[in-house]
């Protein structure tokens, strides 16, 4: 949304195909998920009067549209990449398999995952620890407009401190809001690290391939 109220920031989604690019020009292979709650969240729906499956559906269509929005952003700086949805809507987007995936980062392309999981029930980040996975990803990156994991949430909590590093265990202990369950989950029963940061500063995505710390690493 960037600044808006709703939709898509055309600024914001300029800014986060420019960050693409320069990972793509540091030879990262990268394939991305995007959520969709600008546009519609599923599990809000159900609390206004939407069916959970209707409205789950309808958040991964809004995934689908952000997908669109960012391969045409990435298109027009000249980059090569596609989108491939979890649910079959050709010609929008070519049905998501593993091999194509991977056959796509082998071309050098961006590969845009789109629609979560294919299935209602499970959020965007369970979609993005499961593609993660099944691709053999080095890890995970999670894009956020915090800077880490803090102990408490630092736009509420002025004492909150930040993690530089922490394990999956201390996560579930401290009941720390990284992702849902499931996606938590699934990370650490496949030995996945998640690198969480803030994505919305111009030039931070580069900073993390890097190896500057700017951000927080979750692990086994």
């Amino acid at each position: 949304m960037g600044d808006k109220p709703y939709g898509i920031d055309e600024k914001r989604l300029q800014e986060y195909a420019v960050q693409i690019a320069e990972a793509v020009a540091m030879r990262v292979q990268v394939a991305v998920v995007i959520g969709g709650g600008n546009i519609f969240r599923g599990l809000s729906g159900a609390t206004k009067g939407f069916d959970r499956v209707q409205g789950d559906q309808m958040g991964m269509l809004a995934t689908v549209i952000n997908s669109l929005a960012l391969n045409s952003a990435l298109q027009s700086l000249g980059l090569q990449s596609c989108v491939l949805t979890a649910v079959r809507m050709e010609p929008i987007g070519e049905f998501y398999s593993k091999q194509k995936a991977l056959a796509r980062l082998q071309k050098g392309q961006v590969v845009i995952l789109a629609g979560g999981t294919g299935n209602p029930f499970f959020t965007t980040d369970t979609g993005a620890s499961l593609r993660a996975i099944e691709i053999g990803a080095d890890a995970m990156l999670k894009g956020t407009r915090v800077d880490g994991i803090y102990t408490a949430d630092p736009e509420k909590d002025p004492k909150a401190v930040k993690f530089e590093t922490i394990s999956y265990d201390e996560v579930y202990a401290r009941n720390l809001k990284v992702m849902d369950l499931t996606a938590t989950t699934m990370c650490k029963e496949n030995a996945m690290p998640i690198y969480v940061f803030d994505m919305d500063t111009a030039g931070n995505l580069k900073k993390v391939l890097a190896g500057e710390k700017i951000g927080t690493l979750v692990r086994n």
